[in-house]
């Protein structure tokens, strides 16, 4: 068995950002092809599952359990199940980033954004 799909049929809204929910494709992960200009990104957040991020180019400063980290092309960062965390692209290029999800499918809680810094 094989499966083809097009990043553009899995763009979200009024983005340029693709997610990927593995399920409905016989995969067992989700991921967000990131694409992201200087200043964006996600609110605070955790999932129940480990996510798993590859920098293809650009960087951004990530929010993980109140720890800020600088993470640019060619790292690879891992946050742990449970771990707040959210991420903003800075410099002056776009992020393009893959944020693998160990789950067929996307399971998120949102956080309040209270007392954690997102740059240092």
């Amino acid at each position: 068995m094989h499966t083809v799909t097009r990043r553009s049929e899995h763009l979200q809204e009024g983005g340029r950002t693709a997610l990927f929910e593995g399920e409905g494709f016989g995969s067992g992960v989700t991921f967000f092809w990131v694409d992201n200009a200087p200043g964006e990104g996600p609110p605070l957040h955790r999932h129940p599952y480990s996510e798993t991020w590859a920098v293809i180019s650009g960087s951004a400063v990530v929010t993980a359990d109140g720890e800020v980290v600088e993470v640019s092309e060619g790292d690879i960062m891992v946050v742990g199940p449970g771990t707040p965390h959210k991420f903003q692209a800075t410099g002056t290029e776009r992020l393009h980033m893959m944020c693998m999800h160990d789950s067929p499918h996307l399971v998120e809680e949102e956080l309040d954004d209270y007392d954690v810094p997102l740059a240092p």
